[in-house]
């Protein structure tokens, strides 16, 4: 569970708010993780729910990085929702199907990203008081590719999704964050399921 930072005159029914608002966007986690491998546009609006009180959890947390990091994914399931419903100029069908990107493209991200990744770690291990910095940097960085090339519909963000579902497990479960790590752990799995549905279906 996360721990709250809750102001003086707290009590244990605040805390089981933040619980039941916690216990909430794990569903609707799973439900866009559900509706995103059957690549239904329903999903988004799934993701931008959890997400809003999955901001609101790591705000009271004092987990700003975090916090950013959802902002980011509201943002994402708003543009995931308009594209994914974009059809062609006849009406008659989607513009938007599942693609791959050629290798060259995904250095390039992993070049970039590790750099960013490492100036971003850098500036918070030097200037706050941050607790694993260079890991936090990465899973952020790296997550806000993945989630757009899923919006994108390419096959490979599950591949980076499985990458750092793995990473997260360990990030949270050493943060004392259970339900948000049991979370992905489920991601994690599906991720795999994920990449084989979507392969099958641009194949």
């Amino acid at each position: 569970m996360l721990i709250y930072s809750l102001p003086l005159g707290s009590n244990c029914e605040a805390l089981g708010v933040y619980f039941w608002i916690e216990v909430l966007a794990v569903i609707f986690g799973l439900a866009y993780l559900f509706f995103l491998i059957q690549q239904n546009v329903i999903c988004w609006i799934f993701g931008i729910i959890g997400s809003l009180l999955s901001i609101y959890l790591f705000y009271h947390s004092r987990l700003y990085s975090e916090a950013i990091l959802y902002s980011y994914y509201v943002l994402m399931g708003g543009y995931g929702f308009y594209v994914w419903r974009r059809k062609s100029e006849d009406q008659s069908s989607l513009l938007l199907v599942i693609s791959e990107l050629k290798w060259l493209y995904h250095i390039v991200f992993l070049l970039v990203g590790s750099l960013m990744a490492w100036v971003m770690a850098w500036f918070f291990d030097t200037y706050t008081n941050a607790d694993k910095p260079y890991l936090d940097a990465f899973t952020t960085i790296f997550s806000f590719l993945a989630t757009y090339l899923e919006a994108r519909k390419v096959v490979s963000a599950w591949l980076y999704w499985i990458v750092l579902n793995g990473v997260t497990v360990l990030l949270y479960f050493s943060k004392g964050l259970d339900i948000y790590a049991g979370l992905s752990v489920v991601y994690f799995i599906m991720s795999f399921v994920g990449y084989v549905r979507w392969k099958r279906s641009m194949a």
